[in-house]
């Protein structure tokens, strides 16, 4: 994927992961489109090492993992703030 598909991945991760877990946390879009690419990276390889392969492309599966990782490292951020 290139540097474009990482931002839009990033973006729409990063804003379902938002929409999944809503809160007061700062941070507006700049801050959720690193949370999803970082997230993208986080459930890429998660899913690697649990079978359901890598973020290798732009399709459901990819947005899935992506999301999850996106909604860990968002769920991280919280406990760390408390």
């Amino acid at each position: 994927m290139g540097i474009l598909s990482w931002i839009v991945m990033g973006i729409v991760a990063g804003a379902l992961a938002k929409w999944i877990m809503p809160g007061k946390d700062g941070g507006g879009l700049l801050i959720t489109m690193l949370l999803g690419i970082a997230g993208a990276f986080v459930g890429g390889f998660a899913g690697n090492l649990l079978g359901f392969g890598g973020v290798s492309g732009f399709d459901i599966r990819t947005l899935v993992l992506a999301t999850v990782g996106a909604l860990a490292l968002l769920w991280l951020r919280k406990q760390l703030a408390k």
